[in-house]
């Protein structure tokens, strides 16, 4: 589990694509701090595990689903990727819950300047959109924000100088691809709706073929 509170810039040294596969060697320094082979850090909001480390880099494999499903083979040599190791079970819970499992991928709309801040708007399928609420935690390339504006087919956020310091959201361009992760409370909220609405559906059905109805209960004396 991650919190999307990224701790550092790390860079793309290779990638080593497969024939639908791909393996990452990212250079990084404090994502490293205490890692091991098989721990997971997550790159660009993408839950990866370390399959080789030294004290400049980690290499990680990327299966075919996740090049499919993110941004992810889309990073060349050079690229800025942002980096957050999994939460310590005694850490602190800065920002929301993120799986590091994406959801979908977004494409950057716009950066417009508002004084101290920039309002970054994405477009999204569907699929994704109808999990974001305005106020609600979404997170993009990693990063835990807070949803400031939502339309039918896209949504912004506000990013303060920090933010934008400490990783690398601000440093893109109309029409680049992110990767996004619904806030996972939404997500399975309403697959229990879903189940109950189905499962009441069930019984109803149950109930209208057996010829038991309102009308046959009152008449016996329920």
């Amino acid at each position: 589990m991650f919190t999307g509170i990224i701790e550092e810039i790390g860079t793309i040294r290779s990638v080593a694509k497969g024939s639908r596969s791909a393996v990452l060697t990212v250079e990084a320094s404090e994502v490293l701090e205490g890692s091991r082979v098989g721990d997971s850090i997550a790159v660009n909001g993408v839950c990866l595990t370390v399959t080789t480390m030294t004290a400049r880099q980690f290499t990680a494999d990327v299966m075919a689903e996740t090049l499919r499903r993110s941004s992810l083979g889309n990073l060349s040599r050079g690229s800025k990727v942002n980096l957050e190791r999994a939460m310590a079970a005694d850490g602190r819970f800065g920002g929301h819950i993120v799986s590091g499992h994406i959801d979908g991928t977004g494409t950057v709309l716009s950066l417009t300047p508002e004084d101290n801040a920039v309002w970054v708007r994405i477009q999204a399928e569907q699929k994704v959109l109808k999990y974001i609420l305005e106020k609600g935690s979404i997170a993009i390339d990693g990063i835990s924000l807070t949803v400031a504006d939502v339309t039918e087919s896209d949504f912004a956020v506000s990013v303060i100088p920090h933010t934008g310091a400490e990783t690398t959201l601000l440093s893109k361009e109309a029409g680049d691809i992110v990767n996004l992760e619904n806030d996972v409370i939404g997500k399975y909220v309403d697959k229990l709706l879903r189940f109950q609405a189905e499962e009441s559906e069930t019984e109803k059905k149950k109930t209208k073929d057996s010829g038991i109805t309102m009308d046959f209960l009152a008449k016996n004396g329920f």
